[in-house]
């Protein structure tokens, strides 16, 4: 076909093949370029790495090794109980508590306005940011997952996509409250909070211990929290291959219902 035989270019065609912005990457580079960044800032910064990798591997190896601990099992060997709640807290680690200072400093430095700004525009922003704890939880689950084989852990497997959903899901819920958080308070009450939060959510929300095992109306409580539900869920899972649709569905509506106030409470100055 001759150029002067081709049919004049609809608005819909002008639209697909305009650029977003002058000079500027395609979207999807520039979301994939900014979840890189992402991730290497987590990686490569020593008290990132601690909370996010080191601190859950020395718990998996303290659990499983030694007795201070006491856990009911229910005929499972210990490593297998504990590793399910151990990638829970990885997981919590870094898409609450690292987000959430992370984001909360970004803020208060002017960060985040400038780069809403720039043509990655605010929704590539958090695209980025999710992404990057997508890259990073896949990073802690290879880690953390080597070394529990490594020990003995032999996980059930027709639990595993049963388990995938509940790290997605339990992503998703943790994420929003680091984003409602980090958008709400100040950079110096963000990260005392959410270190404090993450401390007792690991000691008292169902994440390790199992909410059955915590003394009183406590255990029936951490059933309901979203850390509670995400141990539950990945045990259920990975160690009797089985989908805890209750805990899935708690997941869920957090996930749902921390979303909308993120959406309400955070600002990007």
């Amino acid at each position: 076909m001759s150029r002067d035989a081709r049919p004049a270019p609809t608005g819909t065609d002008r639209q697909r093949s305009a650029p977003t912005a002058p000079g500027a990457a395609p979207t999807l580079r520039r979301v994939l370029a900014q979840a890189g960044f992402e991730t290497r800032m987590i990686l490569r910064n020593g008290e990132q790495l601690l909370v996010t990798v080191i601190l859950p591997v020395l718990v998996l190896v303290g659990l499983a090794r030694t007795g201070f601990v006491d856990l009911a099992t229910d005929g499972a060997s210990r490593i297998d109980f504990v590793a399910p709640g151990v990638l829970a807290l990885a997981v919590m680690s870094t898409s609450f508590t690292s987000q959430a200072i992370a984001t909360a400093f970004d803020r208060r430095n002017g960060v985040l306005r400038l780069l809403a700004t720039t043509p990655l525009g605010r929704g590539g922003l958090l695209a980025g940011k999710v992404l990057g704890v997508l890259a990073v939880e896949l990073v802690q689950v290879v880690v953390i997952g080597a070394v529990a084989v490594a020990l003995g852990w032999r996980p059930e497997l027709a639990g595993v996509p049963a388990a995938l959903l509940a790290l997605l899901l339990g992503t998703a819920a943790f994420t929003a409250l680091a984003l409602a958080l980090a958008g709400a308070l100040r950079a110096e009450a963000v990260l005392a909070t959410a270190n404090l939060v993450l401390v007792l959510l690991a000691v008292a929300g169902g994440v390790v211990i199992p909410a059955s095992q915590l003394p009183g109306a406590l255990g029936d409580v951490a059933l309901l929290l979203p850390s509670g539900a995400l141990g539950e869920a990945l045990r259920a899972g990975l160690v009797r291959g089985e989908l805890a649709g209750t805990s899935l569905l708690v997941l869920l509506a957090w996930a749902v219902a921390l979303a909308w106030g993120a959406r309400r409470l955070f600002r990007w100055h």
